[in-house]
């Protein structure tokens, strides 16, 4: 999908943000990551719910699907607007953000317990997208030293076979990213 001009699908399905992700159900536009991804989990029931079952647990995990998509991935995007000082004081608050995110993963395998679910899903762009651009940036936001907790969840997330067979490689990652980096 073209967007730079905009394609008049994105703009006639999301007429308010015009912007992706957009997911077209039956002609229908369902619109915001998060959203769509309920969407989905209320949609298709077949297999097990990435929300829990009970009401605080669903509510919970929407906090922190929210946190995740309203004040850490906006502070992560804003390293690259800095350099030298800046960006240092830009990584350590991002860095005390990972620490608020990181007290909910301890004792548990995934957000979700011993299976992934909304909160590790709204993650995802950390766990693959996160590395990628630490290594065209030549920065340092998440290591194993300063976060060792996330960093395993990183690598159980990555390493599950349902994540495995649903991502891109890293390759074809990395090759997008760095063209989006080359155009800024």
């Amino acid at each position: 999908e073209s967007l730079s001009p905009k394609s008049p699908e994105i703009l006639k399905y999301n007429p308010v943000h015009k912007k992706l992700p957009i997911l077209l159900h039956n002609g229908k536009p369902v619109v915001e990551s998060l959203v769509i991804v309920e969407y989905i989990d209320e949609t298709w029931t077949s297999g097990s719910s990435i929300l829990p079952a009970d009401p605080l647990g669903k509510s919970n995990a929407r906090f922190w699907a929210k946190f995740i998509d309203d004040k850490l991935m906006p502070a992560i995007m804003n390293i690259r607007r800095y350099q030298g000082e800046e960006q240092v004081k830009a990584i350590d608050e991002v860095v005390e953000l990972f620490k608020l995110l990181e007290n909910e993963l301890k004792g548990k395998k995934f957000f979700g317990g011993d299976t992934i679910g909304l909160v590790d899903i709204t993650a995802n762009f950390i766990a693959l997208w996160l590395g990628i651009h630490q290594e065209i940036m030549g920065i340092q936001v998440v290591s194993k030293e300063k976060l060792p907790i996330f960093c395993k969840w990183i690598d159980e997330y990555l390493n599950s076979s349902i994540i495995k067979q649903s991502l891109p490689s890293r390759d074809e990652l990395s090759a997008v990213l760095l063209s989006y980096h080359k155009s800024l």
